[in-house]
C-alpha cells in the first residue's frame, strides 16, 4: 500500500473518532490543493485553537492537544472572531518551486507535499472541535524559477507584437508531415515534390504576415485605382494589423481617486443654486458624503449626497468602522455661503454591556441629517448622533437617516414638494369629507412569511413605477362572495383617500389642490357566480391597479414643476382554485394580491395639429429625417455642439469662399448679358 493511501486511511480514523462532540468545524475535512484553506466553528465557547501535523514515520496526530501553537515549520494558523463564529485560515510558508541549482527551499519531487494536519478547537484542556486537512500540493511550475534563468526545455514564446504566434498553422500532426503544408518542417524536400502544385495558400499555409491591401507596394498596374498612389501607407512589412498592434502607444499612470469635481478653468464657489439631484458640496469644493446602500447591499462609506434625495441607510460595521469621524465641516448652500452644521450628540447607555476583551467606546450607532431647503439653497443642517460603548469582537448595526424639509414646513405637516412635486416623494392623499389629516397612497413592504395580516405599509413614491404584493389567508368555509368582499376591502385599504394632491404642497383647505381618484370597474359585481364547485372562485379581484397621469406645468428658477392631473385605479381579477387533489382540506389556504402603480407623463397641452404641407411633404420634415434642407445650415449655429463654435465658423467661411469663387470663375456676367440681349 502507498503512502498516500495510508495517511488518507489514518485521517478518515481521526475523522470518525473527531465527530462524537455537538460542535464541529464546517467543513470538518477539507482536501487542500492550494495554499490557503478557511473553515469556520459557530456557537463555540474555545478560546484556543491548535495545529499539529502528523508524524512523518507513524502519520499519526494526537488525540488532544490544546498547546495554542500556530506555526509549524511549514504552516502558519490564524483565527479571527467576529461575532459567535469563529473563521481559522490554515496557510502555506513554502515556496512550490522546482528544485534547481542549488536551491534549498523548493520542491524536490512532482508532488512537492503529502502531510496531514489537525486543528484544534479547545476550552482550557477540552478539545471542543477538530478540523481535519488532507495537504495534497504539487509544485508551482507556470510562474518561472527563482535564478531568472530560461531552462534548456523552456519554450520560449516571441512577442506578439511583432512576431506571430503560429508560423505553420497547416502543421496540425505532430512527428509527421502534412500534406499541402508547405511550410512543415518535418515534410523532406522529396515529400514536397509530391504535393508543391497544390499547397495551402493564405494564412493556414503559413502566410501569417501578408502585407495589407493599403500599402503602396501593394497595388500596381492596372488593379489600383487612379487615386491610390495619393492616399496609400508608405510603411514597412513588420508594422502590419496582423500582428494585432501598430505602435505601444502611451500610458498613464491611474492614480488614487476620491469623490471630487473635477479641476474647473475659473474657480469659485457654486453660485447657480442646486437642482433636484446635483450632489452636494462642501466648501472645499468636495462631496458631502453619507453612508449608503448599494445594489449588492454593501455600504460605502463615501457615498455623496443629492440635493432633495433622502436617504435611509443601515450598515453593518466592526469597532474601527463604526469609530468614522462625523462630518462637521461647512456645506456650500448652493448660492456661494458657508452653512456650518450644527450637530447634538446623545450618548446610549452602555451599564448593561459587558465584554470579554476591552470596550470599544465611542462608536457611532446613528446619524440623522435634518437639511433645510427654500428653493435652490440650503438654509441650515442639523445633525444628531447617537453614540455609545460595544464589545471589541461584535458587530453593529449604524443607521443613517437624510431628510430634506422644506423652509416654511411645519412640525406637523411635512410638503412633497413647493409647489410642484419632487421625485421620491410621497404622493399626498386626503378625504375632503372628514377631519383627518393628510396622508399618503400606500404599498405593502412585506416581512417575515409574507402575510398581508403581518406586512407593513410604506407610502407610494411620486415618479416611480413599483409593485407589490403579499399573500392573504382565505378559509375554505368562506364563499365566494365572501371572499370577493375580503379581497377587495384588502386592497382599498392601500387607498383610502378620494382625493390626491394635485402639487407636493397641496393644503386640505384649498380644494383646486386636489383632484378625484377614479375608481373603474368596481371590485365586486352584484351578478359574478357564487361558484358551484368548492375550492374554486371566478372573478376574483386580485390585482390593484393604480394609474396616475402628470405633467410639466411650468418651471420656477429653470427647474420643471411636475403635477398630477388624474388618477384611476381598477382592479385585475382572476379564477381563484384551491391547490389540493382529490379531498380538499378544511384548514385556510393563501390567495397571493398585488398591487402596480404606472406614472404616465402627458404634455400639459395638447400638441399642435399637423398641416397638411407636413403630411404631404415629409421629406422636409427634419423630425422625420436624418438629413433634411432646412437644417443645411444647423453646423453654423449655437446649437451644434460637436466641435468648438470658432472652427465651425471658420471652415463654413471657407466653403463660403470657394462657392464664391467658383460662382466668380463661372463667368456670370456674361451669361446674364446673353440672355438679356437674345431676342
Amino acid at each position: 500500500m502507498s503512502l498516500r493511501g495510508i495517511l488518507w486511511g489514518l485521517l478518515w480514523l481521526f475523522r470518525a473518532g473527531a465527530q462524537d462532540g455537538e460542535q464541529d468545524f464546517q467543513p470538518s475535512f477539507i482536501h487542500m490543493s492550494g495554499t490557503m484553506v478557511t473553515a469556520s466553528l459557530t456557537n463555540s465557547q474555545a478560546d484556543t485553537f491548535s495545529l499539529t501535523v502528523a508524524d512523518n514515520e507513524t502519520g499519526l496526530l494526537p488525540l488532544s492537544d490544546c498547546s495554542g501553537r500556530n506555526r509549524t515549520e511549514d504552516w502558519s494558523l490564524q483565527v479571527t472572531h467576529q461575532g459567535n463564529v469563529s473563521r481559522v485560515t490554515v496557510s502555506l510558508t513554502k515556496h512550490l518551486q522546482l528544485c534547481i541549482s542549488n536551491l534549498t527551499d523548493c520542491c524536490v519531487e512532482a508532488l512537492c507535499l503529502l502531510q496531514s494536519l489537525q486543528v484544534s478547537a479547545c476550552q482550557g484542556a477540552k478539545v471542543m472541535a477538530r478540523l481535519l486537512i488532507q495537504a495534497e500540493i504539487y509544485p508551482n511550475t507556470t510562474s518561472g524559477n527563482l535564478t531568472g534563468k530560461i531552462e534548456e526545455n523552456a519554450t520560449v514564446i516571441p512577442n506578439q507584437v511583432f512576431h506571430p504566434l503560429g508560423s505553420c498553422p497547416c502543421n496540425l500532426t505532430a512527428g509527421a508531415c502534412d500534406i499541402q503544408c508547405c511550410c512543415d518542417q518535418e515534410c523532406t524536400p522529396e515529400m514536397k515534390q509530391l504535393f508543391e502544385s497544390s499547397c495551402f495558400e493564405g494564412v493556414f499555409g503559413g502566410d501569417v504576415n501578408p502585407p495589407f491591401d493599403q500599402l503602396c507596394s501593394v497595388k500596381s498596374g492596372n488593379l489600383a485605382p487612379d487615386w491610390f498612389p495619393f492616399l496609400c501607407v508608405q510603411s514597412s512589412v513588420n508594422n502590419s494589423p496582423f500582428l494585432g498592434y501598430f505602435y505601444d502607444g502611451s500610458t498613464s499612470s491611474s492614480q488614487a481617486s476620491s469623490f471630487k469635481l473635477p479641476v474647473q478653468a475659473i474657480p469659485g464657489k457654486l453660485s447657480n443654486g442646486y437642482r433636484q439631484g446635483d450632489p452636494i458640496l462642501t466648501v472645499h469644493n468636495d462631496y458631502f458624503t453619507v453612508p449608503q446602500l448599494f445594489i449588492a447591499g454593501q455600504c460605502a462609506r463615501n457615498a455623496p449626497v443629492s440635493f432633495l434625495r433622502d436617504v435611509e441607510a443601515k450598515c453593518v460595521a466592526t469597532c474601527q468602522e463604526a469609530r468614522s469621524s462625523v462630518f462637521s465641516s461647512a456645506v456650500n448652500s448652493g448660492v456661494g455661503d458657508n452653512i456650518k452644521p450644527e450637530v447634538i450628540y446623545e450618548e446610549r447607555s452602555s451599564a448593561l454591556l459587558s465584554c470579554a476583551n476591552k470596550e470599544c467606546r465611542n462608536v457611532t450607532f446613528a446619524e440623522d441629517y435634518i437639511i433645510v431647503w427654500e428653493g435652490k439653497r440650503i438654509k441650515e443642517l442639523k445633525i444628531k448622533v447617537l453614540y455609545g460603548g460595544m464589545c471589541l469582537e461584535e458587530t453593529i448595526t449604524q443607521k443613517f437617516t437624510v431628510t430634506f424639509v422644506t423652509a416654511n414646513a411645519t412640525s406637523l405637516e411635512e410638503f412633497s414638494g413647493n409647489p410642484g412635486y419632487q421625485l421620491g416623494k410621497p404622493v399626498r392623499a386626503a378625504n375632503l369629507t372628514s377631519l383627518a389629516p393628510v396622508t399618503t397612497l400606500n404599498l405593502w413592504k412585506p416581512v417575515g412569511e409574507n402575510l398581508c395580516s403581518s406586512a407593513n405599509l410604506t407610502p407610494l413614491l411620486f415618479g416611480f413605477n413599483s409593485i407589490s404584493g403579499c399573500l392573504m389567508e382565505v378559509s375554505l368555509a368562506d364563499n365566494c362572495r365572501q371572499l370577493r368582499e375580503d379581497v377587495a376591502a384588502r386592497l382599498n385599504s392601500l387607498v383610502q383617500a378620494s382625493h390626491v394632491g394635485k402639487r407636493g404642497n397641496a393644503r386640505k383647505e384649498i380644494s383646486d389642490d386636489w383632484v378625484e381618484v377614479l375608481r373603474v370597474n368596481a371590485s365586486s359585481s352584484p351578478n359574478a357566480s357564487d361558484g358551484s364547485l368548492r375550492g374554486i372562485c371566478p372573478d376574483v379581484p386580485a390585482h390593484l391597479n393604480i394609474q396616475i397621469i402628470t405633467a410639466d406645468v411650468g418651471a420656477i428658477e429653470g427647474i420643471p414643476q411636475e403635477e398630477i392631473l388624474g388618477v384611476q385605479i381598477g382592479f385585475s381579477t382572476i379564477t381563484w382554485q384551491v391547490p389540493c387533489g382529490l379531498a380538499c382540506p378544511e384548514n385556510a389556504s393563501s390567495l397571493p394580491v398585488s398591487a402596480a402603480v404606472q406614472f404616465i407623463k402627458v404634455p400639459a397641452q395638447p400638441p399642435v395639429p399637423k398641416t397638411r404641407f407636413q403630411i404631404n411633404y415629409t421629406e422636409y420634415d427634419c423630425r422625420r429625417n436624418d438629413v433634411c434642407w432646412p437644417e443645411l445650415f444647423y453646423p453654423m449655429t449655437r446649437y451644434y455642439t460637436g466641435e468648438p463654435y470658432s472652427h465651425t465658423l471658420a471652415k463654413g467661411l471657407v466653403l463660403v469662399f470657394f462657392v464664391l469663387l467658383a460662382v466668380v470663375l463661372s463667368n456670370p456676367c456674361n451669361g446674364i448679358l446673353r440672355l438679356w440681349n437674345k431676342p
